[in-house]
């Protein structure tokens, strides 16, 4: 194709028509995606029958809404992440915990207690115990007051409540709001990592690239406190066998938290069960507020739920 011939269409598809204003940061969005476009197509001899294939392939995405997977699974998330990293950092904002991916599996108002919460509703009888507590900091370890420690995670199966018509409603959800001492307390069980819907898109075009869609088992915190940056996170279990090797990109270092297994029956006892239980400790730090940085909370959309009474 003549270099002139695709630098003139590439024009043509974000030049305004008929007199019309045209939003300029739309425009030079898609015309970098269609510039960049346009070259794979031509660099890479791209078939009618391979585009055309593609766009099948984006609309089954979108059929089977799983476009909050593909972008995990294709680093795009991670990226955004990396880039929030080095904002923050050229701002001056460093010390805090470190963020990573929220996934598509959030849901707000889930039910919030003070201190402390319980998460299961005890019917996943397969689950093991776990009893996770922690402090939420400033960079300087003062413990904050008010701060809203939103915690959700899948059950045994690797499935979430809300997206599962078998659990109940807000089931391994929960919101709790820190004292003066910035504790938090819950008590659940371990999660399952899960993996992408076998037959799905996304895993579709993981066969395709030799890459697998699992994840390992982790638990989504997002903070919230007043004057302070909301740090979105999830922490992720040791001895996992996908811990190193996410499917979404979203294992950090940092953030890989110890679970401690205990079997002594005075313990056992002594947090009223029957069986061997685990026990973590994890503390998040939040960065203070600046106006040096545009943005929080990444503003998306997310899944609703009415809001339903829970015991």
């Amino acid at each position: 194709m003549q270099p002139e011939h695709l630098t003139n269409l590439i024009e043509k598809v974000t030049s305004p028509s008929d007199g019309r204003k045209a939003n300029p940061r739309v425009s030079e969005v898609v015309g970098r995606i269609v510039k960049d476009l346009f070259h794979t197509i031509e660099d890479l001899d791209v078939t009618p029958e391979e585009f055309w294939s593609a766009m099948d392939y984006l609309r089954d995405v979108g059929t089977n809404n799983e476009f909050g997977l593909l972008a995990p699974g294709l680093g795009f998330e991670h990226l955004l992440d990396l880039r929030m990293d080095e904002a923050e950092h050229a701002a001056g904002l460093d010390g805090a915990t470190p963020r990573t991916i929220e996934g598509p599996l959030f849901v707000p108002g889930a039910p919030k207690s003070k201190g402390e919460a319980r998460l299961d509703d005890g019917s996943d009888e397969e689950g093991d115990f776990v009893f996770m507590s922690g402090r939420i900091l400033s960079t300087d370890g003062t413990p904050i007051e008010g701060a809203v420690v939103d915690v959700w995670h899948a059950n045994t199966r690797g499935l979430y409540s809300i997206f599962d018509s078998d659990q109940t409603p807000y089931n391994l959800r929960r919101k709790i709001e820190t004292g003066s001492d910035g504790r938090y307390a819950f008590r659940s069980i371990l999660p399952s990592g899960y993996a992408c819907p076998p037959n799905g898109p996304t895993q579709q075009l993981l066969d395709q690239l030799g890459r697998h869609g699992n994840r390992p088992a982790h638990i989504h915190i997002m903070v919230e406190a007043p004057d302070h940056r909301t740090l979105t996170t999830q922490i992720n279990l040791d001895g996992d066998e996908y811990l190193h090797d996410d499917f979404a990109f979203a294992t950090r270092e940092e953030l890989v938290a110890v679970t401690v297994l205990h079997d002594d029956p005075a313990d056992i006892e002594a947090r009223g069960l029957t069986a061997p239980f685990y026990t973590i400790d994890f503390d998040f730090t939040l960065n203070t507020s600046s106006e040096a940085v545009d943005f929080d909370r990444v503003d998306r959309a997310r899944v609703e739920a009415q809001m339903v009474a829970v015991a």
